[in-house]
C-alpha cells in the first residue's frame, strides 16, 4: 500500500527508537535516572504528512495534505457554522480517528489508501462546506491529537449523547477491552432538535424479524419485545424477544436502521398489530464525544481542549507535526 509521506514519518520515528535503545542498553549497570512523567514534548516535529485518499464518489485516489483532509472531514461530520471551539474538538477527534486508522490498521486496507471519503469506510467528507470557521478550528489544532500513554486513543463520537454518555461495551457492544480513556458523562445536549431529545421511530414487524434474522434468529412472529438488560448510562444493552430470546441493543439497532432507531437510549417498546414503536433520546451509540454537547460546552465559553477532556478522561493532546 502507498502511503506517501506517511510511512516515511513513521519508519524516522523507528529508527530514532532503535538508537535510543541501544544507548540505554550500553548504560546498563550505571545508576539511573527516574521515569520522565511530564507530557509529551513537541520538540523535533515532523513535517505535515501527506496521506492517500480513495474518493469514492469518482472512485479515484488523491494525494492530500493531511490537514487539507482533516478540513473536510470536519466540515461533513458537523454544522460548519456551529462555534469554533466545538469545530476545533471535531477536528482534534478527526485527525486522531486518521492517525489511529494509519498506525495500527493501514488505513484503509480494501482501497489501499491511507483513508477514504466513503462514510461507511472510513469518515463523512464535505470539501465544498469548509469555510473559515473551519479553516480557523483546524489551523487551531494543527498536529494535535488525543492520545492515551503516547498512543492515538480510539476516538468515537455521536450526535447527542441524551443527557449522559456510555462506555464502548455498553453503546457499541465493544468486543475488546474497554478502553480506559472512555467512561461516561453528564453531557449538556439541550440544544439538540426537539426530534432528537425525544423520539418515535414506528417500524412493521417484518422489518424487525429481518433485522432478527441477520443475527440467526429466526421466529415467525413478534408477540412481544421488551428491554432487557440495561448498561449504566440506561442505555438498552439487550432485547428480549418473545419473552426469552436475547440479543444485543446495539447490534440489533445497527441491523434494523441506526438512523430511524436513533439510539438505544430507549424509554419503552410497544409491539401492536404489525408494528413495533420504540420511544427513547438521543442520537448514536452514544460513546466517546457528544457533538450537540460540545456545541453546548462551546458556547458555555469552554475551550477545545477542555471539551476533549470532558468526553476523554486521562488522555493528553499530543502535536505530531507543525
Amino acid at each position: 500500500m502507498k502511503n506517501f509521506g506517511y510511512k516515511k514519518v513513521l519508519l524516522s520515528l523507528a529508527v530514532v527508537f532503535v538508537l535510543f535503545a541501544a544507548l540505554a542498553s550500553a548504560g546498563c549497570g550505571k545508576p539511573q535516572k527516574k521515569p520522565d512523567t511530564s507530557p509529551p514534548h513537541t520538540a523535533n516535529l515532523s513535517s505535515e504528512p501527506e496521506i492517500s485518499v480513495f474518493m469514492h464518489e469518482t472512485n479515484e485516489v488523491r494525494s492530500m495534505k493531511m490537514e487539507d483532509y482533516i478540513a473536510a472531514v470536519v466540515a461533513g461530520e458537523m454544522n460548519s457554522n456551529w462555534p469554533v471551539e466545538a469545530l476545533a474538538a471535531q477536528a482534534i477527534i478527526a485527525r486522531t480517528f486518521t492517525v489511529e486508522a494509519i498506525e495500527t490498521k493501514g488505513g484503509v486496507p480494501s482501497r489501499g489508501t491511507d483513508a477514504s471519503t466513503s462514510i461507511e469506510e472510513f469518515q463523512a467528507y464535505n470539501a465544498n462546506g469548509v469555510n473559515e470557521n473551519v479553516k480557523k478550528a483546524v489551523d487551531m489544532t494543527r498536529g494535535l491529537i488525543i492520545t492515551y500513554q503516547n498512543a492515538p486513543a480510539k476516538t468515537w463520537f455521536h450526535a447527542s449523547a441524551g443527557g449522559i454518555t456510555a462506555s464502548a461495551k455498553e453503546g457499541l457492544n465493544y468486543r475488546q477491552a474497554e478502553p480506559p480513556y472512555i467512561h461516561s458523562v453528564k453531557s449538556p445536549d439541550e440544544l439538540a432538535p426537539a426530534n432528537v431529545k425525544s423520539w418515535q421511530a414506528v417500524f412493521s414487524k417484518k422489518d424487525v424479524l429481518a433485522a432478527l434474522n441477520k443475527h440467526g434468529i429466526k421466529v415467525n412472529n413478534i408477540n412481544s419485545l421488551k428491554i432487557g438488560e440495561k448498561g449504566p448510562s440506561g442505555r438498552t444493552v439487550s432485547l428480549l424477544v418473545n419473552g426469552s430470546i436475547d440479543i444485543s441493543g446495539p447490534d440489533f439497532r445497527v441491523s434494523l436502521d441506526s438512523i430511524k432507531l436513533k439510539s438505544m437510549l430507549l424509554d419503552k417498546i410497544d409491539v401492536s398489530g404489525d408494528t413495533v414503536t420504540f420511544s427513547g433520546r438521543g442520537y448514536g451509540h452514544g460513546v466517546g464525544m457528544s457533538q450537540w454537547g460540545a456545541h453546548q460546552l462551546a458556547k458555555s465559553g469552554k475551550t477545545h481542549e477542555e471539551i476533549v477532556l470532558h468526553y476523554f478522561k486521562d488522555v493528553k493532546l499530543e502535536k505530531r507535526w507543525q
